[in-house]
């Protein structure tokens, strides 16, 4: 007697409305600890005068809406953009270690950033034309490395990381080569940071990030048939050269953007994807919860490197750094024990 259909199409209901109810409930936290970061700063603000604020009212009007709400607004958007860009590489390498900052993507994004800050005026479209280049270099020269002999994930991973260890030794000549003020400029920024954003700098990256997301949405699909494996990925239409391509490009313009903004805002990417993987119960690694994960991330991040070290404001870098590394220990254990 044949199977039902009935179970497993409600087991994919279930699952579906397991998937949806998750991701709902990371996005209300991240949005509550928004709010608490727009009411955080040089003096508390009652949620009252917050959302007063929000509205365009009260005492405390313009620095919410055009002090606080750029840099809150940019922790979303700039987590959501590393989220999905960690949930595109580790689809594509099927690796939890795939991520841009450990591949050299990161890495990559920033080489350009220096250059235009040791050689040329740093304005914001040189700097986004900077990352974006030597980003899609990094990126188009790890993917040719890996492809010998066939593409191979873990090639790539491991390419990927002697390629970071290269860049990064690059990137530290650029920084003492350049004169004493550039080169302490530059190494602040380079621990990612949020500090003193406005609505001029994040507008624009806001756009970049949104278009990509779509185009992300769009590929959505094909990317999760082509996780299931090379040869049922072929036998459903996919073509894998033109698809890998196209989800590279799109990935490194996810991080590059950001790195262009607020530099390489590391770890975001690496954890973002697998936490949100756990917390939905899903097989692969979906995009959507990569995305809201990695906005909850950073925008709570920002806020501990806001109340941590107070009235000193650190980096948002240094505390993704910290809890990124807690995470890689927690995960290299655990794949170990595999």
């Amino acid at each position: 007697m044949p199977a039902s259909p009935v179970a497993p199409t409600r087991g994919v209901a279930a699952h579906r409305r397991r998937y949806v109810l998750a991701c709902g409930a990371i996005s209300v936290v991240a949005l509550a600890v928004a709010f608490a970061a727009l009411c955080h700063g040089t003096t508390w603000s009652s949620p009252g005068e917050t959302f007063a604020g929000i509205l365009g009212r009260g005492d405390k009007a313009f620095v919410i809406s055009e002090w606080r709400a750029p840099r809150v607004l940019a922790a979303l958007v700039f987590g959501a953009a590393l989220g999905l860009a960690g949930a595109v590489f580790q689809n594509l390498t099927r690796n939890p270690l795939g991520s841009p900052d450990i591949i050299g993507l990161d890495a990559g994004a920033w080489t350009g950033a220096l250059l235009v800050i040791t050689l040329a005026s740093a304005t914001p479209a040189l700097l986004a034309v900077g990352s974006v280049t030597t980003g899609v270099a990094t990126a188009l020269v790890v993917y040719a490395l890996s492809r010998q002999q066939g593409f191979s994930g873990l090639r790539l991973v491991v390419i990927g990381i002697a390629v970071n260890a290269m860049i990064v030794a690059l990137n530290q000549w650029i920084i003492l080569r350049s004169d004493l003020d550039v080169a302490i400029a530059a190494t602040a920024w380079s621990a990612g940071s949020l500090n003193g954003l406005d609505w001029s700098e994040v507008l624009l990256p806001f756009g970049v990030v949104a278009v990509l997301a779509v185009g992300l949405a769009l590929c959505s699909r094909t990317m999760h048939q082509a996780a299931l494996g090379d040869e049922v990925a072929v036998t459903t239409g996919v073509r894998l050269g033109r698809h890998r391509l196209v989800m590279v490009l799109l990935g490194v313009g996810c991080t590059a953007t950001v790195t262009a903004v607020a530099g390489p805002i590391v770890f975001v990417a690496l954890a973002a994807p697998q936490i949100g993987r756990r917390l939905t119960r899903s097989a692969g690694v979906p995009l959507a919860a990569a995305a809201v994960t990695g906005a909850l991330v950073l925008v709570a991040s920002d806020l501990l490197a806001q109340t941590l070290a107070k009235p000193i404001v650190l980096p948002v870098g240094v505390i993704t750094t910290a809890l990124g590394g807690l995470y890689l220990i927690w995960l290299l254990v655990k794949e170990v024990k595999r």
